[in-house]
């Protein structure tokens, strides 16, 4: 090839690379909104919960907002958050200013269809909103479907997910998984609860109002299912007094590890062992609403085989 027809050649690349990174992005929501930008963002804002499911793809947000102090959160356990700016640490609350100094052209969310409301709150929305359109993906009923959302809205934002560091952690979730599914299949009768232990009360969860759960109902586990929920206030859990804690009986109780308090309140509750599982001891971590990766729902599902292969089903009827 002639030099002025490499020269030529690498023009022309250079402008097919240029035409392709100035493309429209296109993204339709969890809310069923269309957000359509003049290019792929490249400058993002993340919810705690966008940014665990997109960092382990290989999409750095420039700033993430958290539901609590960023060192207690779980869905970023064990990822790499150098160089992101952290604008918020507590539910509700964002530091406009350090948002607004990032200069994004995105904000990514999650749409939580049972709140109808964006990570963080109304607020947070309001605030963010300012700055950037806000998209993202639904906090739907199975932790496996929103991966897979995850993965496609990182590849619409340029990410490479042949990498083979994305194949190794689907790998390991998927042995994880099998492992799972043999050591629920080999307890047949177990009866597991999943709660939130508080001060005031017990609050029993319902699986219809966490992925996770749903995932692993599908998967053969039997959980409880509570007959109150409180439609009007949470819309997740059943508030049980505590004078009522023996209201479920299960052979196996998951506590909610969001913070480790949860479970120290719930031991300190005189009426906590009368839960079959509580008195013997057969008390797991429930991962409640924050995985977001393979790399968590792998370690999750791991811990949580440990325990069911260690339980005894027959502590109820």
């Amino acid at each position: 090839m002639s030099i002025r027809a490499f020269a030529l050649a690498a023009l022309s690349s250079s402008v097919l690379v240029a035409a392709v990174s100035a493309a429209p992005w296109t993204y339709t929501d969890g809310s069923g909104q269309t957000v359509t930008l003049d290019a792929v963002p490249q400058r993002i804002i993340a919810s705690q919960d966008a940014a665990a499911g997109l960092i382990p793809l290989g999409i750095r947000p420039v700033g993430i907002y958290a539901d609590g102090p960023i060192a207690e959160a779980k869905a970023l356990q064990g990822l790499d958050l150098t160089g992101i700016e952290i604008i918020g640490q507590a539910w509700g609350e964002v530091d406009i200013e350090k948002a607004a100094a990032l200069d994004p052209d995105l904000v990514l969310a999650e749409w939580w269809d049972r709140n109808t409301v964006w990570s963080g709150g109304e607020n947070v929305v309001s605030l963010l909103s300012q700055l950037a359109p806000i998209t993202g993906i639904s906090a739907g009923d199975s932790i496996l479907v929103m991966i897979e959302d995850y993965e496609k809205l990182a590849a619409s934002l340029g990410a490479d997910l042949a990498q083979p560091a994305i194949a190794e952690q689907k790998a390991a979730f998927e042995t994880a998984l099998t492992d799972f599914k043999a050591a629920v299949a080999a307890k047949p009768g177990l009866k597991v609860l999943a709660v939130y232990a508080g001060d005031d009360a017990l609050y029993v969860g319902d699986p219809a109002g966490a992925a996770e759960l749903l995932d692993m109902q599908s998967w053969g586990l039997d959980i409880v299912v509570p007959e109150g929920v409180d439609a009007a206030g949470n819309n997740y859990f059943e508030n049980v007094s505590w004078e009522n804690a023996d209201k479920y009986p299960a052979d196996l109780v998951l506590v909610d590890n969001r913070s480790p308090s949860t479970l120290k309140t719930a031991l300190a509750q005189p009426t906590w062992t009368l839960i079959p599982g509580a008195k013997a001891g057969q008390v797991a971590e429930w991962p409640a609403f924050w995985l977001r990766n393979y790399i968590h729902y792998a370690a999750a599902l791991t811990d949580l085989t440990a325990a069911i292969t260690a339980a005894n089903p027959d502590l109820t009827p």
